[in-house]
């Protein structure tokens, strides 16, 4: 697989679009706003010229791994001659399943086709495409170019070829594939989002102020970043929808959004993408 086709050019896919480009692939990224992809272009050149002053690549090498990648606003064209399509949209299932049908229709019957989803079944999202044996799931952690695992979701479909190919291609790229059965929030989430909700419960209780959680679980428990920290880095929003999505996919209120979380969210306080979270950020 050297052809790659990256969907939604968010945090996400302008990510991996990078890592991608960075390790010498093809990339089309696609998205239905231009100024979408103009962004992230403005973004992969920022972290690129992070990576010069850190000596990770030489000054030289972003141009070429700029030029690596062609921008789409056209899902069909972007992806007509593609080896692996990653959807990397927003975290709704509607939108993800609407996706999966249209670059079912528009890609080769070899194509694989993956899904950088958090939480959303990978079963699920096959059943929107007629070879279901060819989707799988490729959950990067962000930032994409510094984090180095890759979550491998099977679906129950997924062949052994297709999980083979790519966590060899995860390795290829530099990351660490981990391979996990298809279940709501797979493991990275189904273990950290319930710590992140109970922190916010603990900080709603008044237990402790923010600042004071977040520096327990760096000192106590070795964490790079702290809880509520963290839920602003990943956007409240995003952290709410998940947990619903665990509470529903496992009927299990224990994964209910703490109350706070969602009067935090209803009044546009997602974290640092608003400016204003558990913190307050500059924009």
């Amino acid at each position: 697989m050297k052809k790659i086709a990256v969907i939604g050019a968010g945090t996400m896919g302008n990510g991996i679009a990078h890592v991608f480009a960075q390790n010498g692939f093809d990339v089309n990224l696609i998205d239905t706003q231009s100024a979408a992809l103009d962004r992230a272009l403005q973004t992969i050149a920022k972290n690129l010229d992070r990576q010069v002053a850190k000596s990770i690549i030489q000054a030289a090498d972003k141009e070429t791994i700029l030029a690596k990648i062609i921008c789409f606003t056209n899902l069909k064209e972007g992806v007509h001659d593609r080896d692996l399509v990653i959807e990397a949209a927003t975290e709704n299932s509607k939108i993800k399943n609407a996706i999966f049908a249209e670059m079912d229709q528009y890609t080769s019957p070899t194509c694989i086709l993956a899904s950088n989803t958090s939480s959303i079944s990978i079963t699920q999202l096959a059943e929107a495409t007629q070879k279901p044996a060819n989707v799988i799931g490729m959950h990067f952690m962000n930032p994409v170019p510094v984090m180095k695992l890759v979550e491998i979701i099977n679906g129950k479909a997924t062949s052994s070829e297709v999980t083979d190919s790519i966590v060899a291609l995860t390795t290829t790229i530099g990351k660490i594939p981990c391979v996990v059965k298809d279940a709501p929030g797979f493991i990275a989430n189904r273990i950290l989002m319930p710590m992140i909700n109970e922190a916010i419960l603990a900080f709603e209780e008044g237990i402790s102020d923010a600042a004071t959680i977040d520096q327990i679980m760096k000192l106590g428990m070795a964490h790079p970043m702290g809880p509520l920290q963290l839920a602003d880095y990943i956007g409240l929003d995003v952290c709410k929808n998940i947990l619903e999505i665990m509470e529903a996919g496992f009927q299990n209120s224990k994964y209910k959004p703490a109350a706070l979380l969602t009067k935090m969210v209803e009044e546009g306080k997602l974290g640092i993408k608003t400016g204003e979270g558990f913190y307050s950020y500059q924009k």
